[in-house]
């Protein structure tokens, strides 16, 4: 089965974002064995939920809440300590993220070199590395360009081939494959249940 540029509309992405996603979700989609109209309902409501309708490709980390910062950010649990980074999404990154997920420490600059981006957003120096093994691009070489479709897509699709998620998808196990993505927060359930039912209608009418 192929994706088309109705199925993608219908399935809640719009007309403008569908048409500059469609070619690269294809490709993924072969490549990765995405190939059943449940695999890419699942995935594309999974992933329209993580990148608000395939938008965002970038991890948002502007904030202005300390508290908000100090739940979200191990390395910044203090609430004075949280409030230094307010407003500065540089800065929060570069402290946030040091030496995990096989960044380097702050004076690296790895955490917001390697800040989340992509619709299942890679996140660590590590984690881009392994996209790299597994998609064939330069992922750690040029980050910025996950951000971008065409590597949106690809590692996306990797990422979700890797953690075994179609299978969850072929039983429309929903909670399975948002543990495989979002592990046991399970965060935005209802919407991510909302956006996969409503794009297996679009792929099954």
């Amino acid at each position: 089965m192929t994706l088309t540029l109705p199925q993608l509309i219908a399935a809640g992405i719009t007309p403008t974002v569908a048409r500059a996603f469609l070619p690269h979700l294809v490709e993924a989609f072969t490549r990765y064995d995405i190939s059943t109209p449940r695999r890419m309902a699942a995935f594309i409501g999974q992933c329209s939920h993580e990148s608000s309708g395939f938008t965002r490709l970038e991890e948002n980390l502007y904030y202005t809440d300390p508290a908000r910062v100090a739940a979200m950010f191990s390395a910044l649990r203090e609430i004075e300590t949280a409030k230094r980074y307010l407003r500065n999404p540089k800065a929060l990154a570069t402290v946030a993220y040091a030496s995990r997920n096989g960044n380097g420490g702050p004076e690296t600059g790895d955490g917001w070199t390697y800040r989340g981006r992509g619709l299942i957003q890679l996140t660590g120096r590590g984690n881009y590395r392994k996209a790299e093994a597994g998609t064939g691009l330069p992922c750690e070489e040029r980050p910025d360009l996950v951000a971008e479709p065409s590597w949106a897509a690809r590692t996306s699709a990797w990422y979700w081939h890797t953690n075994g998620l179609s299978d969850a998808a072929d039983a429309w196990r929903l909670d399975a494959v948002t543990r495989g993505i979002n592990g046991k927060a399970m965060a935005g359930q209802a919407d991510r249940v909302e956006r996969c039912n409503r794009a297996l209608v679009a792929l099954t009418a």
